[in-house]
């Protein structure tokens, strides 16, 4: 659909403005208070109990010395814990029979008058196995593979166009790779925590999640009880990464434990636990092929994804769907495939899918170039397809070629030798590589409410979600454009399951969602004030308003971000070691609501992207079937130090067919093509082409030239 422009309004500071984050005082002082910093009266803790084996069963568990414990008011297993009702996700039937999934499933729950008493319990409950042989190792031809139907976001595990296979033998240049990247994990600052207390019957949680009405409509589930019943909080929120967007154990547990003992209680997953109970990034096992013409054009495109889930429910990352909207591709094939396996469920991560999937495939458009001696951004250009290639339909918008030479420009890429290993500063090698970026337009339907008071001041609610990404200042920018006023004068109150319903926080869906229904409402609120005649009323007036028929308009257009990086690296050729010196991104993602938190965002998702390229990752050891890095010592993670300098840039891009403010998701298209970028840099300074993430010292070094020393 095609929305009018946004109104022009009266306030001081028009959207875009580089407004500051209305809670930044908040949270540098220490006044923002997070999930478990709300300590109710008489409250307890609790500390839950892993287990210890890969597959199998509980044949006894012994919790007579925890009981014995000074403080130890309980321990629940799934001989003595509330019963909970079904749910659509079995990752949260905790503590209901004696089985034994993957490693760290909680089987046990020690709750005391404090921390340390709850700690010490859940140390002394012995528990005695019955184990079953395992299996936690993906790989290409696993004979457990299948092909689902749908990946996640319901996209169609297979498309196929065209006769690859055909197309792709004919072509005069192929590229036959294949990339492999490691489980990564999300590791927000904050781990995930939870107090709970019950009321009369009615339940209230303080949860560290990135969509509270998820977590209310949940528990009411699994506790039998009417939505209503349910209060779900989650005010500030220390990141998330995706692993906050659906609950997670720590909820159900916490609210089980206060049912059980009658108090409050307390539960802060400890950081070590995070691995194996709030979801992952999965392995993937992914080709690419590419045929293509002598000049570069692509005539031949399949990108097949093997990866894994968990035996309790399926998750499929959705690897190979950039590949149907990247490039010029008549004949396609693109697939996922995936096996159940003994190991924790996969979930969301930044960008799911697109991040590796854009890894390997902006890998293998590097690979063709350097085949074809063509320079790797003038082949991009030359495969820039007129419209969407799975579906036939045309972009609301595409300045990927745009981003592309702008950023060039501006990284001062033409000016590079396209020869590998030539540029050298005594033991450093150096040299820059490019990739794109492309992330969906998502919207989902949301509720918001909009209020005028007698004193001249507005408030709007909606139950909206700030994990970091300063959604309470751009809604507020939003009403107050749409209402003609200062931001100051607009009140906001978001992070509640009793707020008008809103969607999580993921899919870089956010500010389009919420700031769409806020846009209706203050915009319905401004016309009714209009209207009114004389003084308003002591109490004010309201208008409430929903978008679910707006969102679920599908509306004939592909809706997509675009980016283009650059990166430029230098590698040791004494140690291996790789250094990025710095990134430059150049985005194309509509109308930007908010310049000084746009950046951040672009800045933060492509330092995500450096982690992904160099450090991070979490091998499955196949002996114990758990991750062996379990903690920020051994999950390396982009530290201050890493971080070079990082330019982010965007273009003005009107888009008159996404939502009223004409703005696109940001909050994870700063990730997508980073890694890539960093990778592509890697094989022009050293002319060595690794093909497994992440990009560490021990696989580089032994493919390193031996290089003569220069002279005194």
């Amino acid at each position: 659909m095609s929305h009018a422009p946004f109104p022009l309004s009266t306030s001081p500071h028009p959207l875009g403005a580089p407004l500051v984050r209305r809670e930044g005082r908040e949270k540098v002082t220490g006044a923002a208070r997070y999930a478990a910093e709300h300590t109710p009266p008489d409250c307890a803790y609790a500390w839950p109990v892993p287990a210890t084996v890969a597959r199998g069963r509980l044949t006894d568990i012994d919790t007579g010395a925890a009981l014995a414990l000074p403080g130890v008011r309980a321990v629940l297993t799934h001989k003595n814990a509330p019963r909970l009702e079904p749910s659509d996700d079995p990752t949260l039937a905790v503590l209901q029979d004696d089985r034994v999934p993957h490693r760290g499933w909680y089987v046990a729950l020690a709750v005391a008058d404090s921390l340390e008493a709850a700690r010490d319990a859940a140390e002394a409950v012995r528990c005695t196995y019955e184990t079953d042989s395992h299996d936690v190792r993906v790989t290409a031809d696993h004979p457990g593979l299948y092909t689902p139907e749908t990946a996640n976001g319901g996209h169609p595990g297979l498309r196929e166009r065209g006769d690859f296979a055909g197309a792709f033998a004919a072509a005069p240049v192929t590229v036959d790779a294949t990339y492999h990247l490691a489980p990564l994990h999300n590791h927000p600052m904050e781990p995930h925590a939870a107090t709970a207390r019950w009321t009369d019957g009615h339940l209230t949680v303080h949860d560290s999640s990135q969509g509270s009405t998820k977590v209310r409509d949940d528990l009411a589930t699994l506790f039998g009880l009417d939505k209503h019943e349910v209060t779900v909080i989650s005010e500030h929120v220390g990141g998330g990464f995706g692993s906050k967007g659906t609950p997670r154990p720590q909820v159900v547990l916490a609210a089980m434990a206060a049912r059980h003992t009658g108090r409050p209680v307390k539960l802060s997953l400890p950081r070590r636990h995070m691995s194996a109970t709030v979801g992952h990034r999965a392995p993937t096992v992914q080709r690419v092929r590419i045929g293509a013409s002598a000049d570069g054009v692509i005539t031949a495109l399949a990108h097949e994804v093997a990866t894994h889930t968990s035996t309790l429910k399926e998750f499929v990352e959705q690897a190979a769907v950039p590949a149907r909207v990247m490039y010029t591709s008549p004949n396609s094939r693109t697939e996922h495939r995936v096996v159940p396996l003994d190991v924790p469920s996969p979930s969301w991560m930044r960008a799911p899918g697109e991040a590796p999937g854009m890894y390997a495939l902006e890998s293998a458009v590097d690979e063709l170039a350097v085949l074809l001696d063509i320079d790797p951004v003038e082949l991009r250009v030359r495969n820039e397809p007129e419209t969407e290639p799975d579906s036939g339909r045309a972009f609301s918008s595409r300045h990927l070629v745009d981003c592309l030479r702008e950023g060039a420009e501006r990284f001062g890429w033409l000016a590079r030798d396209r020869r590998p290993a030539v540029r050298r500063e005594g033991d450093l090698l150096v040299g820059s590589g490019v990739a794109s970026a492309t992330y969906p337009v998502l919207i989902s339907g949301s509720d918001a409410e909009a209020h005028a008071a007698a004193d001249g001041g507005y408030r709007v609610r909606v139950n909206a979600t700030d994990i970091g990404t300063g959604a309470r200042t751009v809604l507020v920018q939003i009403a107050a454009a749409a209402l003609g006023t200062s931001e100051d004068r607009v009140r906001i109150e978001i992070g509640s399951s009793d707020l008008p319903t809103a969607p999580l926080a993921g899919g870089s869906a956010g500010s389009g969602s919420w700031g769409w229904a806020v846009h209706k409402a203050s915009t319905a609120l401004a016309e009714r004030l209009r209207e009114h005649q004389g003084p308003l009323p002591a109490e004010g007036v309201t208008v409430r308003a929903d978008t679910r028929q707006e969102a679920s308009e599908k509306g004939p257009y592909a809706r997509h971000s675009f980016g283009a990086h650059f990166a430029e690296v230098q590698v040791d050729t004494a140690t291996g070691e790789i250094r990025v010196r710095r990134l430059l991104g150049v985005f194309a993602a509509g109308r930007i609501l908010n310049s000084r938190t746009a950046r951040s965002q672009f800045i933060g998702g492509m330092t995500m992207g450096l982690g992904m390229a160099l450090m991070e990752g979490s091998p499955l050891d196949p002996a114990f079937g758990d991750f062996a890095a379990t903690d920020l010592a051994s999950y390396h993670v982009p530290a201050c130090a890493d971080v070079p300098l990082i330019e982010a840039h965007w273009l003005d891009e009107d888009d008159p067919h996404l939502n009223p403010m004409g703005s696109k998701g940001i909050g994870e298209i700063g990730t997508v093509g980073s890694a890539a970028a960093i990778g592509n840099a890697v094989w022009h300074a050293t002319g060595v082409r690794l093909r497994d993430l992440p990009l560490t010292p021990d696989k580089l070094l032994p493919h390193l030239p031996e290089l003569p020393r220069p002279s005194k």
